[in-house]
């Protein structure tokens, strides 16, 4: 006898998205248009991965996580649980870039867990952002940011200190 009371957990992916057969994808997670996810990638549960976004191959990425429009998780990139990545985010992955150099290596970045990067802010590979840590939009990240740490600006500078909300703190939380 079956046990009715067993519940499905269904992948939404929309027609127009190509991904590999050996990515892995959480329950609950939204594939919207035209987004790739490369082979390996390895997508947690209840995520939305946005119009035209793109995972590149052996890509981690948490559960719960909101990567917006145009987006480019890029080999060496790992967004741990909880993670907003607002529109246009450029992330890099490759430290010193020349279209000559065949012998180039991959530099890991790291978002920590309930951190959110601003819209067209860009993430300078080799840093980690910390956890509950907040980029402000169109800032410039080459160095790491701090837990509970919100940067804005070019280069990005810390700011204040922000809560697990994103609220202003006067002291950096436990």
């Amino acid at each position: 006898m079956k046990n009715l009371n067993k519940r499905f957990f269904m992948v939404f992916i929309h027609s127009t998205a190509n991904v590999a057969k050996e990515a892995k994808i959480g329950e609950e997670t939204k594939v919207w248009q035209n987004v790739q996810i490369r082979e390996f990638a390895n997508i947690g549960k209840n995520c939305i991965l946005s119009k035209d976004v793109y995972i590149a191959e052996n890509v981690s990425i948490g559960a719960r996580c909101k990567i917006q429009n145009s987006v480019s998780v890029f080999q060496g990139v790992t967004l741990e649980d909880d993670v907003f990545v607002g529109p246009n985010v450029a992330f890099t992955n490759d430290k010193i870039p020349r279209a000559f150099n065949e012998n180039w290596e991959i530099t890991p970045t790291l978002v920590r867990k309930g951190a959110s990067i601003g819209a067209n802010a860009t993430i300078v590979c080799g840093v980690t952002i910390g956890k509950y840590a907040m980029v402000a939009a169109g800032s410039v990240v080459t160095k790491d940011v701090e837990d509970y740490s919100l940067v804005i600006g070019n280069p990005a500078k810390h700011y204040s200190y922000i809560d697990k909300m994103g609220n202003k703190v006067n002291a950096k939380p436990n």
